[in-house]
């Protein structure tokens, strides 16, 4: 399932020195900025900035089928965290833990 790794996203708590770690870090400045997420495009990868979460980080992988993804994943053991979300744009986010409790993530972006 996870053949690329698209995202990582980071908690953060002050997004405003996160901003200036990581602009610096990644010698670049956010393609999308707001008090819920900042995002940097490395190449084909993206490094996103979550102020609003403790969980992380998160590694995300892209899937053709959200909902047969968690379906498959939880028949191995793993409990879902969040349900699909459309974050915008038709972009859908889902997150589950694995059998040891380390979250990760899945993107679906709607046809």
């Amino acid at each position: 399932m996870a053949n690329n790794i698209q995202l990582i996203v980071y908690p953060v708590k002050d997004i405003e020195k996160a901003k200036a770690f990581y602009g610096k870090f990644l010698d670049q400045e956010p393609y999308a900025d707001s008090d819920y997420y900042v995002g940097y495009r490395n190449g084909d990868q993206e490094v996103g900035l979550d102020p609003n979460t403790n969980l992380g980080p998160i590694a995300y992988t892209d899937v053709e089928d959200i909902k047969s993804t968690l379906e498959a994943m939880t028949e191995v053991g793993a409990e879902i965290v969040q349900e699909p979300k459309d974050v915008g744009g038709g972009l859908f986010i889902a997150q589950i833990k694995d059998t040891d409790g380390n979250v990760v993530g899945f993107r679906q972006q709607s046809k």
